[in-house]
């Protein structure tokens, strides 16, 4: 035998080592997956996500099958709890920070990761409704970054990742950013972050796309014709078993059938009008009208109205006739717009901003209405030096005829009795006739300096609308104070009330619709005519009230030009759902 290793020995010594050396590569990723595995399922269960997981020991992968949601915000009443409080079990996960908040979600689909470390899982997005996100944060008393929105609208999806659109209320934190477009299938993808000590508001205050319209301090006159008609809606109203209302169905004209007539509804309503009125206005005009008793902390003591009269039916056009629920939704959200409150869910059409802007009224129209004294627009009233003129020629006839008859009388004196009596019937028979041609000349004078006053009236400067709904609001405080009620209010409260009256008198509104629309064909047709003087002659309490609601989207429509509320709408145009994570 020789001294040398046999090959059992070499085998022993050094192929045994070398296979397990070529072993451990694979007992190493095993020893990694089964680490990671053991990570992320511990991340899974600290979350509360159900999830299917795999692994690949030798290949080194994990598989993890997340769901994939669509939520949306609670409701704000029946789930108050969960509306108004952040999840007890917030998901550390990156791209879940939607689980900030408690949602209503539901299953849309599946997201498949492949993964190495616990570190690169990611939670999938959820899709959201971009106003009902923005609205929420909003109810809970975040600030919208007016930069954020403004850059959001010029450039889209090319917005720097971090740009805030939303901050706490105090502005120091980002509430709503702009997120890495990792696995946003291209849509806008939003990062959100809110603590419990920035909730300022509550249930108690009025939701965002919701306008409070206040109580008249005093109840308007009811027309004969509605006199005449109460008995009547009050048996129709009778025949019919009241219904429990839910005010939360925005008014579905599928109970429209269960109303017999608007009058029995507005007369059922009327019966108590002292209540303010919280109106729901979305993008599609108004959703629900709430009769409260004092603040909307729930749905208890709320009804809800009958607002059908004030839906928008027939699509928008350029040209009147408008339709009047747009013309409703228009004047509510411009009332509803102030430094506070961005009412910027329902878009106000631009023909409607383009009329508002026009100086389309004579002033001279409203000193023949009387609303303005002649004084106060001496820049049209020609009509001075020839009234000036008539009463010179009036005063000279009257002299003259004054000699005349001394004459008369005089050279009647000197005639014998029998003469004197004829000259005398003879005299008076002439005076007589002298008279009546007096009055017939006259009445064509009259005649003819009204049709010049008219002509010159059409033909005078017009006047801004909110100068004319100003002296029309003095006019109605002077000729129907019953109409105004309080002498402190102004332009924006006394709309207020008329959007109240609107909601509750469906004949109303459609007379004041009637009147707007009247005056914007005018205003697009060349001018007023006559038909339309005496239209507004014959309703010109309604003409006041119309002008003060042109008035009011008018100031509106200056202040909407390049702000945040443009653009929010802008936004929500582009991005109506947007992914959240």
């Amino acid at each position: 035998m020789s001294d040398g290793p046999s090959p059992v020995d070499v085998i022993t010594y050094i192929g045994v080592p070398l296979a397990v050396l070529g072993v451990l590569p694979i007992l190493y990723n095993t020893f990694l997956t089964l680490a990671a595995l053991s990570q992320i399922k511990r991340i899974l269960r600290h979350s509360r996500l159900t999830a299917l997981v795999r692994s690949d020991v030798v290949n080194r992968v994990i598989e993890v099958e997340l769901p994939r949601y669509a939520v949306r915000p609670h409701d704000r009443f029946n789930d108050r709890a969960e509306y108004w409080s952040l999840s007890r079990h917030p998901s550390p996960i990156k791209g879940g920070s939607w689980t900030t908040f408690n949602w209503r979600s539901h299953v849309i689909g599946l997201q498949n990761q492949r993964i190495e470390y616990a570190d690169q899982l990611r939670q999938p997005q959820v899709d959201v409704a971009f106003d009902d996100l923005v609205s929420y944060l909003l109810d809970l008393g975040a600030v919208p970054d007016p930069h954020g929105f403004r850059l959001l609208r010029s450039t889209g999806l090319w917005t720097p990742v971090g740009c805030a659109l939303m901050t706490s209320p105090d502005g120091r934190e980002k509430a709503l950013t702009i997120a890495p477009l990792d696995g946003s299938d291209g849509h806008l993808s939003l990062a959100v972050s809110w603590s419990s000590e920035w909730t300022t508001r509550d249930y108690s205050h009025l939701p965002p796309y919701w306008v409070r319209l206040p109580a008249p301090s005093r109840r308007p006159q009811t027309s004969p014709s509605q006199q005449q008609e109460k008995p009547d809606d009050a048996e129709s109203s009778k025949s019919v078993p009241e219904q429990d209302p839910n005010p939360f169905d925005g008014g579905d004209t599928s109970s429209a059938a269960q109303k017999p007539s608007l009058d029995s509804t507005s007369h059922r309503v009327l019966t108590n009008p002292g209540n303010p009125i919280t109106c729901q206005i979305a993008a599609d005009g108004i959703v629900t009208a709430l009769s409260q008793e004092s603040q909307l902390q729930s749905t208890v003591q709320l009804d809800s109205l009958y607002i059908d009269h004030l839906r928008i039916r027939s699509p928008l056009s350029s040209s009147p006739p408008i339709d009047a629920g747009v013309w409703f939704a228009s004047a509510a959200t411009a009332y509803g717009t102030t430094s506070q409150t961005i009412l910027w869910n329902y878009h106000i059409p631009p023909s409607l901003l383009s009329f508002a802007r026009k100086e389309t009224l004579p002033c001279g129209i409203l000193v023949l209405l009387n609303v303005v004294d002649p004084s106060d627009t001496p820049e049209w009233d020609s009509t001075a030096s020839s009234t000036t003129q008539d009463r010179g020629a009036q005063l000279d006839a009257f002299t003259r005829c004054a000699r005349e008859q001394r004459e008369a009388m005089a050279a009647e004196a000197k005639l014998p009795p029998a003469q004197r009596a004829e000259a005398a019937r003879q005299r008076s028979m002439r005076e007589n006739q002298q008279r009546l041609d007096e009055m017939r000349d006259r009445m064509r004078a009259d005649a003819q300096r009204a049709e010049t006053r008219t002509l010159e009236a059409f033909q005078s400067p017009k006047w801004d609308t909110r100068k004319v709904a100003e002296h029309n609001l003095a006019w109605l405080r002077r000729s129907h104070p019953d109409e105004v009620g309080d002498e402190e209010t102004d332009l924006k409260g006394y709309a207020g009330t008329l959007l109240h009256r609107m909601v509750l008198d469906g004949r109303f509104a459609e007379e004041v619709c009637a009147m707007l629309n009247l005056w914007m064909a005018w205003a697009e047709n060349g001018g007023m005519r006559r038909s339309d003087l005496k239209a507004i002659q014959d309703g010109q309490v309604v003409f006041a009230q119309a002008s003060v609601l042109l008035a009011v989207i008018k100031e509106t429509s200056g202040a909407l030009e390049g702000t945040l509320s443009m653009d929010l709408q802008e936004c929500m145009r582009m991005w109506r759902t947007v992914r959240l994570g």
